[in-house]
């Protein structure tokens, strides 16, 4: 991961050296990455390597169960996020930010966003809200529990039932 990554940006979009980035600013530059990674195909398509430098090593994901991509529920270190990834990107061809507020620190951000997802089975998009509570250590994520406003709505549009 480049130092541009890990520090804050000037206006010109270079680095201001020594700066740490806050949370928000880390978890942008990780839902760009996030979102170019499921486009491009996910597992086996998409180079892993620009989200993975967005994670700690002990980076640990926890999702809510129910959901078609959320497997055990509970993904750990880089390696896990990929497998997450893996799963997310055979559930959703696009996701697409359409909104996002925040709320936060150096090492802690509360995220709202609507998104807009379209699902690779069926072809169906489905918008809804989720709110991520995330924590970040040196300028990588290093926790995050997502909460979906609608799993039902999300289920339902991966399904062909």
């Amino acid at each position: 991961m480049s130092t541009a990554n890990m520090t804050e940006k000037q206006t010109d979009g270079s680095p201001a050296e020594g700066r740490p980035r806050d949370a928000w600013a880390v978890m942008e530059d990780f839902y760009r990455a996030e979102a170019a990674y499921v486009a491009a195909g996910g597992f086996g398509e998409a180079d892993y390597d620009e989200v993975a430098g967005y994670l700690d090593p002990d980076v640990v994901l926890h999702q809510a169960p129910g959901l078609p991509f959320t497997g055990t529920g509970t993904w750990r270190g880089r390696d896990g996020l990929e497998r997450f990834l893996a799963a997310f990107s055979e559930t959703w061809s696009s996701m697409e930010f359409l909104e996002q507020e925040h709320w936060g620190d150096m090492d802690t951000v509360v995220v709202w966003s609507r998104v807009r997802f379209r699902a690779r089975a069926t072809g169906r998009d489905v918008e809804t809200l989720i709110m991520q509570l995330i924590r970040v250590r040196d300028g990588r994520m290093l926790e995050c529990r997502p909460f979906y406003w609608d799993p039902a709505a999300i289920a339902a549009a991966t399904s062909h039932s």
